[in-house]
């Protein structure tokens, strides 16, 4: 247990700027086996999101309420997978073989594309985010626990849908240059289950409200099926921000998804 707990700091350090404790500490042993902790991290996130959301939804308007959600998750993650997301469209967006997409990936600073491409996911986040919890009566205890549990799913289904593509493609760097490591290059079956159980866990709760809510599994996955393929087309796998641009764009087709099943639920 006192290892499991190691490792699962250790996710927490990797993926957040939540304080961990001083031992806890850049293990290559335990970062490859804190990847069944990845959606784990979800958990935490959505939640702080839907603690900020309810408290300023109370105070002001539902939009100013989403945009300080979208704040907090970006705080408590320093922007981790946004980097990526704006680093993945400045390399494929102005590369054009994999030796020129991997080092405008690597550049620190951020381009036309990852600049245009972060503004317009931010705009998709607030909109969708806004429709979902505008359609619902917050105030009753029950539509709470439902909004608690799409903002929960959201970030623990894209982070499944990310570290999967570790599980099934090649780390494209082959040296030591990337800004961000994967967090997984040998792993075992523990690590495939457990992220798998802990990615799908809250979906699985909130198929309770409607059992169609599984059918959000269908899209993300495919969107994670194709990103995978694009980036073994062109960069022979995947680096570390291709697993969070892949987060960032799981996370708003849940949201784009959970407003279509509800045109039909």
């Amino acid at each position: 247990m006192k290892k499991e707990i190691h490792i699962f700091f250790t996710a927490l350090m990797f993926y957040t700027r939540i304080p961990c404790p001083k031992k806890i500490d850049h293990n290559p042993d335990y970062l490859n086996k804190a990847s069944r902790y990845f959606p784990i991290i979800g958990w935490i996130v959505g939640a702080v999101a839907f603690g900020v959301f309810s408290l300023f939804n109370y105070l002001m308007t539902v939009e100013i309420a989403v945009i300080f959600s979208m704040i907090a998750s970006i705080l408590v993650t320093g922007a981790f997978h946004e980097d990526g997301f704006a680093d993945v469209c400045d390399g494929f967006g102005g590369g054009w073989t994999k030796e020129k997409i991997l080092l405008i990936m690597k550049d620190s600073a951020i381009g036309a594309y990852g600049a245009i491409g972060v503004v317009l996911l931010f705009l998709l986040k607030f909109k969708t985010l806004s429709d979902i919890v505008s359609s619902v009566e917050i105030i009753n205890t029950k539509y709470q626990i439902l909004i608690l549990l799409i903002f929960v799913s959201a970030h623990s289904l894209s982070r499944l849908a990310a570290i999967s593509i570790v599980f099934t493609h090649e780390y494209s760097r082959e040296d030591a240059t990337s800004k961000s490591k994967p967090i997984a290059q040998n792993y075992t079956w523990r690590e495939v289950v457990g992220a798998f159980f802990f990615g799908l866990l809250p979906l699985i709760l909130l198929a309770y409200f409607q059992w169609q809510f599984l059918l959000v599994l269908v899209p993300i996955f495919i969107t994670r099926f194709f990103m995978a393929r694009y980036f073994q087309k062109w960069i022979d796998g995947y680096t570390g921000d291709c697993l969070g641009a892949t987060q960032q764009v799981c996370e708003v087709v849940f949201y784009i998804s959970i407003i279509v099943l509800w045109k039909f639920i």
